[in-house]
């Protein structure tokens, strides 16, 4: 029996359209492996043609935030030393707060003392800002930090806050508790001793912005002693 080609060739066809279909969802896969691939990269290290936008040079120890812009992590560290005491630092690029602070991740095999210090201080800034009871009781264990943050920022004379609120909430807790442990060391002078730990949280507020203003004022005296002291010759 002869076999002719109009009969072979539709099989030929349907063969090789199967083969091809076959294929496709392979090849389609290992492209999305590949692009998924160099996307995590991409996320994972900062641009090669860009800088820090807030010292505009190249990253050192660099990190990204969770909204996805990437800054030297002592840059963005010492950023959020002028923001808010207890809240994250808002990107200085798109204004979101940032909770999460994500370094290179080649950096964990640098062995560097300013790298480990600087990781060290973005673990930090992380368990502050995880959220939910962690974060709240992180922020107690820290509570140092922020009482020493906010002291700064009441001695500084270039910010508006003042705290008046939380040093106020706090005066009063301590009177409370002073109250409840029958204590009776602290001379009231006639007043109840709530007013006189809110007239002393007050007068510690005023007592530091005046020491504040002092050392601003100091400190080109300082810079000049400094600089003549370095052009004297030995």
């Amino acid at each position: 029996m002869e076999v002719t080609a109009d009969e072979v060739l539709p099989e030929v066809n349907a063969t090789a359209a199967e083969f091809l279909d076959q294929n496709e969802p392979a090849e389609e896969e290992q492209m999305e492996r590949d692009n998924g691939g160099e996307r995590k990269r991409e996320r994972e290290t900062p641009p090669e043609d860009d800088c820090c936008p807030i010292c505009f040079s190249s990253f050192t120890v660099p990190c990204r935030g969770n909204c996805g812009h990437w800054y030297c992590g002592s840059c963005i560290l010492q950023y959020w030393n002028y923001a808010a005491v207890s809240k994250p630092c808002k990107c200085p690029m798109c204004v979101r707060h940032i909770t999460t602070l994500s370094p290179e991740a080649s950096l964990q095999e640098r062995q560097e003392q300013e790298v480990k210090e600087v990781l060290a201080k973005i673990r930090r800034y992380n368990r502050l800002f995880v959220g939910g009871l962690t974060g709240f009781l992180q922020k107690l264990k820290e509570l140092p930090l922020l009482i020493k943050r906010m002291v700064w920022r009441m001695m500084d004379p270039d910010t508006n806050t003042l705290y008046f609120h939380e040093v106020r909430i706090f005066a009063m807790l301590m009177s409370t508790l002073y109250t409840a442990a029958e204590f009776s060391f602290i001379p009231t002078g006639g007043f109840r001793i709530v007013t006189v730990f809110d007239y002393c949280a007050i007068a510690m507020i005023l007592i530091l912005r005046v020491v504040g203003i002092y050392r601003r004022r100091r400190l080109p005296q300082r810079v000049r002693h400094i600089a003549a002291a370095e052009l004297e010759p030995e």
